[in-house]
């Protein structure tokens, strides 16, 4: 990788000189890092990865097989029946450990998800803050959310009835490319404290993040045979992680999410799905237009849009349209594209070429057929290989594919609305039901409005950080946008399987006491009439 280049606005061309002493991937990436972080990993082949800053080689990495992944949930499974004896607050305490190493060593994760993914360091960031708040929680909880709990049982006094949870045991796990450190070790964390094992598949072109993250977590405590991580092809890979894991956890597109689900139904075991978004944005008359713009700029453009939950369409009130989309557009176009390994940078680049092609067909599509582009709407190669510019699409109808279609990039396109019954109704008119955003003032109606809308969180006032960010309460996908939630209770019991333990004392429940069936039955009647007179459950 060339040095660093200074962040450039959109729209200019020339690039300001590398800042002198700037890292460079060979700074990072050392012979001696790839080394440690692949130690343990099986892998019989040889493959590699890339950073999208310049599309140069990061590292050679071992390739599994679908023998080796066998070998691996071999190696997990052995490991997992030790780890689950371990107490819960001890295997808790493995991810505070955890959090205090991720915030004290941040700076060589950041490097990593910058050089793997592309995206500017702040973005970069956000991933930190998401995995430190996930260890942090259920370090905290775990114990809370897998104690016994008793219930009232069959016949009050008589019936004790107490829920137990227990691992399911080896998690099969498959990871995208766009959130390497949260959408692994994130996901894996709640799966750990329950008592589980973790085989993982990353996408290969950002394994050293979740590799980097596993060797961290056995720093923090993990015994290294619990976390496995296997390479390769996901047409390879991805289904023998499915054939031998007893949960599958999935983020990635729909149309796998689909094939990934018809595995594990085949196999009768669980499995949950984070699948892909066409976000809305809803703008009403009475919002902070200001506000709303830089939301906006927040919303759409994270991660160089390559992000589940960022926004691709936005609707705006046509009372407050033409102010809004003035402010969003100047915002947009003052934004600074960078390849620097440092804070400074608005965006970075999309992950590779595929992404590129998509971005590139929706907006040239989109103009053909008579949108508008009012920011952005160009590559550019002259900062790397990946750069597109931030952009604002105006005049975008129903036959266009960006605006049906999930883009994952940062594209997207404005549309006028008059009521707020038609807002919601064009908001939900998708497949896709994961996130949504209402700005307004009023925060009753942004409530009441956030609770119409199809999607499985909606943030008002802001565009994805505050829903996802809560991990107390769960966070997924309605409709062809998954099935299943992380975070929360519902986060780490999916992990789990639920026992229920009923011990009966002094009577049966049967004819007793010199009772006939006839007399069994009265008695039986009157006890459920009496249950619900004194408003048993």
């Amino acid at each position: 990788m060339t040095d660093a280049q200074a962040p450039v606005k959109t729209g200019t061309n020339p690039l300001a000189p590398a800042p002198a002493g700037a890292r460079t991937a060979a700074d990072v990436v050392t012979p001696d890092l790839v080394a440690r972080l692949t130690k343990g990993v099986i892998g019989s082949g040889r493959t590699a990865n890339h950073t999208p800053f310049t599309g140069e080689k990061l590292a050679d990495l071992p390739e599994s097989t679908p023998e080796d992944v066998a070998h691996a949930f071999e190696r997990a499974r052995a490991a997992q029946a030790v780890w689950a004896q371990i107490p819960v607050r001890q295997r808790a305490a493995v991810l505070l450990r955890f959090h205090d190493l991720l915030l004290e060593r941040q700076a060589e994760i950041l490097d990593l998800i910058q050089l793997e993914t592309g995206k500017a360091r702040l973005h970069a960031h956000e991933e930190v803050q998401a995995v430190a708040v996930a260890a942090r929680h259920y370090g905290r909880r775990a114990s809370a959310y897998l104690r016994p709990r008793r219930h009232t049982g069959a016949v009050p006094v008589l019936t004790k009835v107490t829920e137990l949870r227990h691992p399911r045991g080896v998690v099969g796990q498959i990871v995208p490319w766009n959130y390497p450190l949260e959408l692994s070790v994130g996901d894996a964390l709640p799966a750990f404290v329950a008592g589980n094992a973790v085989v993982m598949k990353p996408d290969t072109e950002t394994c050293l993040t979740a590799l980097w993250a596993r060797d961290l977590l056995i720093e923090a405590g993990l015994p290294a045979e619990a976390f496995q991580v296997v390479i390769g092809d996901g047409p390879v890979v991805g289904p023998a992680v499915v054939r031998h894991a007893d949960y599958v956890s999935f983020t990635g597109s729909t149309r796998t999410g689909r094939e990934v689900a018809q595995g594990a139904a085949a196999r009768l075991i669980g499995f949950s799905l984070e699948l892909g978004g066409k976000n809305a944005m809803l703008v009403l008359e009475d919002a902070d237009v200001e506000k709303a713009a830089a939301g906006a700029v927040r919303a759409c453009f994270s991660s160089a849009g390559q992000l589940c939950i960022s926004i691709e369409r936005l609707y705006v009130h046509e009372s407050v349209a033409d102010a809004f989309l003035e402010r969003f557009a100047a915002r947009t176009r003052a934004m600074r594209l960078g390849t620097a390994l440092a804070y400074g940078a608005d965006m970075g680049s999309l992950v590779g070429e595929r992404q590129l092609e998509t971005v590139t067909r929706h907006v040239e599509e989109a103009v053909a057929r008579g949108a508008t582009v009012v920011a952005g709407g160009v590559a550019r190669p002259d900062i790397g290989p990946y750069f597109y510019e931030p952009t604002i699409l105006d005049g975008v109808d129903t036959s266009m594919a960006v605006c049906t279609e999930e883009t994952f990039g940062p594209v997207v396109s404005v549309h006028r609305f008059r009521t707020d019954d038609e807002a919601v109704e064009r908001a939900n008119a998708t497949p896709y039901g994961l996130n949504a955003s209402v700005w307004t003032r009023n925060a009753r109606r942004g409530r009441a409005i956030a609770a119409r809308l199809r999607a499985g969180t909606v943030n008002i006032n802001e565009g994805y950080a505050p829903a996802y960010g809560s991990v107390q309460a769960p966070m997924g996908g309605m409709k062809d946008s998954g099935l299943g939630r992380r975070h929360g209770s519902e986060g780490i019991l999916k992990y789990t399987e639920a026992q229920t333990v009923a011990h009966q004392r002094l009577l049966p429940m049967a004819p007793s006491l010199g009772m006939d069936d006839e007399q069994y039955a009265a008695l039986m009647s009157r006890s459920l009439r009496l249950m619900k007179a004194f408003r048993l459950r």
